[in-house]
């Protein structure tokens, strides 16, 4: 195999062995083969093909159990990066926890203490957790909209000018995103880290975000309403003559 005739440099195995992937049941197989191809594009052979660097240097990345693992497959078995991820994916991302995963997003619910930007927060983990969920974007905005508290689905709708879910999904995102950013925009001009206070302050300004567009649209109406009043006067007031 080509890749063992590499002399890596102990700097890029020291770089790869500070991301270590052992086999535990809270360790993220996809997220590890993302930063190990990210560290492995750091360096390039004109004689060696990329995919034969990544094979010879994908065994520095494990440990443990998962070092053992990749040391049960007999002498040359796997030949390929593709083979190696393929096994590795099926070993320790198998179907049951895609299943698993599914129905956590599926049945996503906002807690009652919770703020919108941390139940967004706490909803994009579950489906970064999950990479092969499968849910199109638009079934991922409505499992989240509809896991979100009543009180919350209308401080949405009233910055929405209606149903958020009549909104397309574009609409829809951008304005669950923009409650997001003004959240930790706040959060950027404090100098101590975030409190239960802090955190619920996000509720107060969501809604103060909401009340701020209803009234908008409020003073609309009224100042085209008294816009239509010197017209409405003239026409049901009598004429005076100004003979005295």
């Amino acid at each position: 195999m080509q890749a063992h005739n590499i002399n890596y440099l102990h700097s890029l195995i020291h770089l790869i062995q500070g991301n270590l992937f052992q086999g535990l049941p809270n360790e993220d197989p996809y997220a590890h083969l993302a930063t190990f191809i990210e560290i492995c594009n750091t360096i390039k052979s004109a004689s060696v093909p990329d995919e034969a660097i990544r094979l010879g240097l994908f065994s520095f990345s494990l440990a443990g159990e998962a070092k053992r693992w990749l040391h049960s497959f007999k002498g040359n078995n796997l030949k390929t990066l593709e083979e190696v991820v393929e096994k590795f994916l099926k070993k320790y991302f198998p179907q049951s926890k895609t299943t698993e995963g599914k129905a956590a997003i599926s049945s996503f619910h906002q807690f009652p203490d919770e703020s919108l930007s941390e139940a967004l927060e706490r909803f994009r983990g579950l489906l970064t957790r999950t990479p092969t969920h499968g849910f199109s974007e638009p079934i991922q905005l409505n499992m989240f909209i509809d896991g979100l508290r009543p009180q919350t689905k209308q401080l949405l709708d009233a910055s929405a000018g209606g149903k958020i879910k009549l909104k397309i999904p574009e609409e829809a995102t951008e304005l669950i995103e923009n409650m997001y950013a003004s959240y930790h925009a706040i959060l950027s001009n404090r100098t101590h880290q975030p409190t239960k206070k802090s955190l619920l302050e996000l509720s107060s300004h969501d809604t103060l975000l909401a009340q701020n567009k209803l009234l908008s649209k409020k003073l609309d109406i009224l100042i085209e309403t008294l816009g239509k009043l010197p017209t409405k006067l003239s026409i049901g007031q009598p004429s005076y003559s100004s003979d005295l």
